[in-house]
């Protein structure tokens, strides 16, 4: 038993294997005439299996444009009127997809602009802080995009260096987790409204025992 997995890719699934592979036999059609005629009898078919297309302008230019292209442009037939031998038979250039696109995608578009913008500032502390600022962003960004994975400022530091080409750099000693915890100001922020809610309970406890020690008097 031969299973699909095992076949050949459907160019157009939407046909089913038997048209593409009556298209397929088409090519190993020497005579011309046979050839052509052989062609059409499948665009027949094709059209039959999609009949809701005859009332669609051009059905038929469209059906043939499929069947070229199933056959990998290789049909060497006689095109019927309007359809032009060039725009069926180019194929679509590959566009390729840059590869460090793909490798700091998890920084998000947002890390180019401020690096751009940094390095457009003279070189100081202020564009030393706002690297520092971009640094704990992409430690941030990382940490979104892979929850379940630690990272060390190291490898921040690398792709900081990677992605201003070389232009940026942070120091080994400088603390990358201004943005990556914001846990921390919210414990801080905590903190102050705990010891402010004790101070005032002090004060209000000391204010009352004044004013029993009073009375007494």
């Amino acid at each position: 038993m031969e299973y699909n997995s095992q076949k050949d890719h459907l160019i157009i699934p939407e046909y089913g294997r038997n048209i593409q592979e009556l298209i397929q036999h088409a090519l190993t059609i020497e005579e011309r005439e046979e050839r052509q005629a052989y062609v059409e009898r499948v665009i027949d078919l094709m059209q039959q299996m999609h009949p809701q297309g005859r009332n669609v302008e051009d059905s038929r230019l469209s059906l043939w444009q499929h069947a070229r292209r199933i056959a990998d442009y290789k049909l060497d037939v006689d095109l019927p009127e309007g359809l032009e031998p060039e725009a069926v038979m180019k194929k679509p250039d590959i566009v390729g997809y840059p590869e460090e696109v793909r490798r700091y995608r998890h920084y998000g578009k947002n890390v180019k602009s401020m690096i751009a913008k940094a390095l457009e500032m003279e070189e100081g502390p202020v564009r030393e802080g706002f690297a520092k600022t971009i640094a704990s962003y992409m430690k941030l960004s990382y940490k979104n995009w892979h929850k379940d994975l630690s990272v060390s400022d190291d490898l921040i530091r690398q792709d900081l260096i990677a992605l201003s080409g070389g232009k940026l750099s942070i120091p080994e000693e400088a603390s990358l987790d201004m943005l990556a915890n914001p846990n921390n100001k919210r414990r801080h922020s905590n903190n102050n409204g705990g010891y402010r809610r004790n101070n005032y309970s002090n004060n209000r406890n000391n204010n009352r025992n004044n004013n029993r020690n009073h009375r007494r008097r």
